[in-house]
């Protein structure tokens, strides 16, 4: 049966009571809580918003990695960091096509490389090769994402090794993520638009497509290929909001052509090209590096997106609501943000099986299991027993509602349709594999769903 109570702190919630077993205990869902909706919607502006919109420089749009929680374990650092901000540049820097040079031999082809201007390399043969000159466009920005730590990159990115808690465990991987992997050239006028390209210009100011590398020549005869690994790129229907579905994951060209998969990762095949799609990025797309994946958010869509001030904010709410651990009876809290990846002597933790949330104890911990299913005293469902953790990274949420989900089997916690929604994408792992995985730590989603409601336990006062 269900019956009203009022909390101390003035929340107002459901609470199911046991029938008649005098010894009952309330049990919540954090989504009953009635959660000030004025104070936390002066905090669901961007940080642009907060400050003076007129002053601040444009913002394209923000690249996060999959797999941090907020920043790298090591903590971000220069260019090496997991959220990347474009903005505007104070003076124009892209790029565009112009003077293409056929039937090169290869001491010509160097020769043009040389010259103080960006250029491709199309090597078809050790006696021909395809120059195509880039010059100077004022109408673009052009930024640059990949592994190498040279100065025309301006996104250096490693290797994503899921639930590491160090750069050293990405560094000990051998890396597949290219050094100069991909760039993306954005609009200075509005609205803006930002469109993404296979490989990046290295420090010579060349792109060079060895006689192994996918390459053809086009209809309209110009040149086009695809790198090594291949930059693989998806949109979202509907946008990245509470309606998003995904969408199909395709390959970008060097040239910005859009194709399906090849057949393996490093394939010489291409796959066919789609030409009802283009190579232009839009709130919510993901972007595939073979070792890294991530998440392009618009200036537009960010406005739009709960703020670190605004996670903060539900998390004191859940605290001050005191949910208790139904064994110990002592009161749970979620440790700050600071603090996201050291497990607190208050921490909650959760049953992946059933969803019921507890402090940590040594119930139901029997010999002959081996150490990783506990038996839940609430309902007696066996199953694993982890630890909640709140998720950080804003930009990974598709809506600001509370954090009323966890992820199963890593237990970050965020709300109900962001858990729906990334337990429904398919991220590539590997050369020719794809599977769902946590945003907050890259973990493999496990389970019939990948996620799991959370039940809280009252307190009995």
């Amino acid at each position: 049966m269900y019956r009203k109570s009022k909390w101390k702190c003035g929340y107002n919630l459901m609470v199911l009571g046991h029938g008649n077993n005098e010894k009952s205990v309330p049990q919540i869902l954090i989504r009953d809580l009635k959660f000030e909706k004025k104070s936390l919607a002066k905090l669901m502006f961007s940080p642009d918003q907060e400050n003076h919109p007129s002053k601040a420089p444009v913002k394209y749009g923000e690249l996060i990695v999959l797999g941090y929680n907020g920043s790298l374990p090591n903590g971000d650092r220069g260019r090496r960091k997991s959220r990347f901000a474009l903005f505007k540049r104070p003076k124009a820097n892209g790029v565009k096509p112009s003077t293409v040079h056929i039937a090169c031999t290869p001491q010509a082809a160097k020769a043009i490389s040389n010259k103080d201007q960006h250029s491709i390399s199309y090597t078809l043969s050790r006696a021909q090769t395809v120059v195509v000159e880039y010059t100077h466009d004022s109408n673009t920005d052009m930024f640059q994402i990949g592994r190498s730590t040279e100065s025309p990159i301006d996104f250096v990115v490693t290797d994503t090794v899921p639930g590491s808690q160090s750069n050293s465990d990405t560094q000990s991987v051998q890396s597949t993520i290219s050094r100069f992997a991909c760039r993306i050239i954005c609009e200075r006028n509005p609205p803006f638009t930002a469109r993404i390209y296979a490989a990046g210009f290295d420090s010579s100011k060349n792109i060079f497509l060895g006689e192994k590398a996918a390459k053809w020549k086009t209809s309209d005869g110009q040149m086009d290929g695809l790198t090594t690994n291949g930059v693989l790129v998806m949109h979202p229907r509907n946008g990245f909001t509470e309606d998003s579905k995904p969408g199909v994951w395709r390959e970008i060209s060097v040239c910005g052509n859009v194709f399906s998969l090849r057949e393996t990762r490093s394939a010489q095949q291409r796959g066919k090209m789609v030409e009802n799609e283009t190579n232009q990025l839009q709130d919510g797309s993901l972007i595939d590096l073979c070792g890294a994946t991530l998440l392009w958010r618009t200036a537009e869509g960010l406005s739009r997106t709960p703020t670190v001030k605004h996670l903060e904010a539900l998390r004191q709410e859940i605290n001050a609501a005191r949910p208790q651990c139904p064994v110990g009876f002592n009161t749970l809290a979620f440790p700050s943000m600071k603090r996201k990846d050291v497990v607190d002597e208050k921490q909650p933790w959760v049953y992946l099986n059933c969803g019921h949330v507890h402090g940590y104890h040594n119930w139901g911990n029997k010999e002959e299991r081996d150490g990783k299913d506990r038996e839940c005293p609430m309902c007696r469902s066996v199953g694993p027993y982890v630890p909640l953790w709140l998720g950080c990274e804003a930009g990974f949420y598709v809506d600001a509602g509370p954090p009323t989900h966890a992820f199963s089997p890593c237990g970050h916690v965020c709300s109900e349709k962001t858990t729906a929604y990334w337990s429904q994408i398919p991220l590539p792992h590997g050369t020719h594999t794809f599977h769902a995985a946590c945003p907050f730590c890259a973990h493999q989603l496990a389970g019939e769903q990948g996620y799991i409601r959370l039940i809280f336990q009252g307190p009995l006062d």
